[in-house]
């Protein structure tokens, strides 16, 4: 156990709604150099030296693996800044699915609730106190799933917190009875969306993927733990609350991840002041569900443009290899 002597006055003022901070998990592989900006931002939050945080080190596959997972180990050993800081480390390779979610379920049926994020999530100062101020506001509505720090750039204003139907999962927080619902079998929650007619909904308006990532989970093209937790909330019709401004920001869209490509338009500005937290009603935003398919739409349009140029340049680039080297064949 690691305990921080640091003073906390530099740091940004904890007012929470209560003593019983959520545990933060931190789910690591072998990207020891985000996992330390991870960390690093994390110890910044006002209630760093309040939380116990759980570090899950996935089991390495290859002899780079090991390597990174020795210096994630020596970064967990440096880490003094929280209450307490526990490393989990895995005997095998779990894979990331089935870490977060045996990971999450362990520190539900602890602690009752659980923030989560994974290593290459960095966060705003005031991150843990939105967090768990959240999760006690809203603890016993049945019909909030989770609590959401990351927001997509959107260019319109959006309210300062607002509810969308389902689930997310780029710096989290959920309790176990919502975590209860989490469906794994991904062919359950396909069947049921289409019994229920709510594909267009699920897919905002068909401006998003979720069902084909859904197929792709079932058909073994992917193991995504995100979309079948995302699809277990949106079929119990539960919500996830969200920052109109992004506590989190994205590092890993660099291409370093397991599954995440390489792309900046998931860049957020991160919320530089405290957020102004109150209850609201527990219903659908509208605007922000409108804002949300607009820019899903405008990505599809941009990846669309994509594909069609490197169809382009490839069909460019193999005339000019015939013509070049054809004449010497």
């Amino acid at each position: 156990m690691h305990r921080s002597n640091r003073d906390l006055q530099k740091k940004p003022t904890a007012l929470s709604f209560s003593s019983n901070f959520a545990p933060v998990a931190v789910f690591a592989y072998n990207r020891p150099a985000h996992l330390q900006k991870t960390i690093d931002a994390l110890s910044e939050n006002a209630l760093a030296a309040q939380s116990d945080v759980f570090i899950y080190l996935d089991g390495p596959k290859t002899e780079n693996d090991f390597v990174a997972n020795k210096k994630i180990q020596e970064i967990c050993n440096g880490a003094n800044e929280f209450k307490s800081l526990t490393l989990v480390r895995r005997d095998r390779n779990f894979g990331l699915a089935s870490s977060i979610t045996s990971g999450v379920t362990e520190l539900c049926e602890s602690h009752g609730r659980v923030i989560v994020l994974e290593d290459d999530l960095v966060t705003s100062p005031f991150f843990l106190t939105y967090m768990n101020d959240a999760l006690d506001l809203y603890q016993n509505e049945e019909a909030v799933a989770s609590i959401h720090g990351y927001v997509y750039p959107i260019d319109a204003t959006l309210p300062e917190t607002f509810f969308l139907r389902g689930a997310d999962c780029w710096g989290w927080g959920t309790w176990k009875r919502a975590w209860d619902h989490f469906e794994p079998n991904g062919s359950l929650l396909l069947n049921k969306i289409k019994d229920l007619q709510l594909e267009d909904e699920f897919n905002f308006g068909g401006s998003s993927r979720n069902t084909e990532m859904l197929e792709d989970q079932i058909a073994g093209r992917n193991n995504s733990w995100a979309i079948r937790w995302h699809a277990s909330a949106f079929i119990k019709s539960m919500l996830t609350l969200y920052p109109g401004r992004s506590l989190v920001k994205n590092i890993g869209n660099d291409g370093s991840g397991t599954h995440c490509p390489s792309r900046i338009c998931y860049d957020a500005r991160m919320l530089g002041t405290p957020m102004s937290l109150k209850r609201i009603a527990i219903v659908q935003n509208s605007q922000a569900y409108d804002e949300f398919k607009a820019f899903f739409e405008k990505l599809s349009t941009k990846a669309k443009q994509t594909r069609k140029n490197k169809t382009f340049f490839h069909v460019l680039l193999t005339k000019i290899f015939h013509r070049i080297f054809g004449r010497q064949l």
